[in-house]
């Protein structure tokens, strides 16, 4: 069901290889910089996808099911662009692995609970670990335009640090809710 909002969540998946063809060179800054203005505009997909959605009352399964699955693409291809243009490097590839980790993790445990009818929503603080991740990421590839701003890079890297961590707890939030429906 080709729906306005479910086009927008697969502009998402169509423009990721641009995004990351766009990060492919780590001295191109231009790249960097069009890469930053495409990866806010796949944010701003991301809002009004389920914005419309539900102003509109056309959520479909389609949807749901393409919604998570654009995001996550698109953090762990983000993820490691940077981290192979060393642009996340050291300790830092530290709070980079907990994030992918648990994206996995949770993809896994959302399927399993799928599988006996059993929905966990998504929690407020999940919210502002996808929030403080977007920004986190967008920061470190503005960073990359802007070389010279050296401030916006340790401020993409606190912020993916501060994103680790509330990945940590909402984790284990659905670890434990999960917990609860295995034999």
């Amino acid at each position: 069901m080709l729906t306005l909002p479910n086009i927008l969540t697969l502009s998402r998946i169509v423009a990721l290889p641009l995004l990351v063809a766009c990060l492919w060179w780590p001295a191109w800054a231009a790249g960097y910089a069009l890469a930053f203005a495409l990866y806010c505009l796949m944010g701003i997909t991301d809002y009004f996808d389920g914005y419309l959605a539900r102003a509109q009352g056309a959520v479909s399964r389609l949807g749901i099911f393409l919604d998570p699955i654009a995001d996550k693409i698109m953090v762990a291809a983000v993820i490691l662009m940077l981290v192979g243009t060393h642009d996340i490097m050291g300790i830092h590839l530290i709070a980079a692995l907990v994030i992918l980790l648990r994206e996995i993790a949770v993809s896994g445990l959302r399927e399993f609970l799928g599988g006996i009818q059993v929905s966990v929503p998504v929690s407020r603080l999940a919210k502002w670990k996808t929030t403080l991740q977007l920004v986190a990421l967008g920061a470190l590839i503005l960073a990359g335009a802007l070389p010279v701003q050296w401030w916006i890079k340790d401020v993409g890297l606190a912020a993916l640090w501060g994103a680790a961590a509330l990945t940590l707890v909402t984790g284990w939030d659905y670890l434990r809710v999960g917990l609860k429906h295995m034999d």
